[in-house]
């Protein structure tokens, strides 16, 4: 993922009601209020998502784990994404028992090792401490950021919890958040602090995560990979 280094000011709406979601493999996603995009993550639990009737405007993949986890459904999300004209990214899933630069490192291995293009979204999804103080996950966050955006030019998404951001997060605000809290309705949530605004907000986790952007598809990508 490719991110300018300032989210564009959000757009705000009234919201609609919620539709009934649709729990089958062509799994259609509700239908959106205007001043909402749509889209959905996956991984490994879902290998033969169907993209093509998803409804997602975008979509955010799991690449890798750790040290050595390769999502073996990567490589289909990403080609079945770009098939259906649907914005992409990838997403890491860090331990921060491991070494930060080692962990971004192969995540990137594995996203350049797959057919880019301007646009493309790049992610961190922390959400586990492994047992290590606040200061030491904050401290591992912040190297993992760093490098991919040393590497890319990009300023990957943060995705978290509520919870978690509020505790780890310090000094993370120059990151676009990706946040997780099912308590709220679709795009009503309140960022942590250390942020003055949220890019998405994972809403639901049935039958698929699903998302809402107050961005545009546009504005998302602006995110992403620049053009080269």
């Amino acid at each position: 993922m490719t991110i300018s280094s300032t989210l564009r000011t959000f757009r705000a709406g009234a919201l609609l009601a919620m539709a009934t979601a649709v729990a089958a493999v062509g799994f259609s996603g509700p239908a959106q209020a205007d001043d909402f995009t749509y889209g959905q993550d996956v991984s490994n639990y879902q290998p033969q998502h169907d993209w093509a009737t998803s409804g997602a405007d975008f979509g955010i993949v799991k690449a890798t784990e750790g040290l050595d986890f390769k999502d073996p459904t990567f490589a289909r999300h990403w080609k079945e994404l770009d098939k259906n004209k649907v914005a992409r990214g990838a997403y890491h899933f860090g331990h921060p028992a491991n070494d930060p630069v080692v962990e971004a490192d192969y995540f990137l291995a594995a996203v350049n090792g797959q057919q880019g293009k301007p646009g493309d979204l790049l992610a961190l999804d922390l959400e586990t401490s492994d047992g290590q103080s606040t200061a030491h996950v904050n401290a591992w966050a912040k190297k993992w950021l760093e490098r991919v955006t040393a590497k890319t030019g990009v300023k990957p998404l943060f995705y978290s919890s509520q919870a978690f951001a509020d505790q780890y997060g310090h000094g993370l605000g120059q990151y676009p958040l990706w946040l997780a809290n099912y308590g709220k309705a679709k795009g009503t949530v309140t960022p942590p602090a250390d942020w003055k605004s949220w890019a998405i907000h994972q809403y639901s986790d049935n039958p698929v995560d699903q998302n809402v952007s107050a961005l545009t598809i546009k504005d998302l990508r602006a995110l992403g990979r620049p053009a080269v």
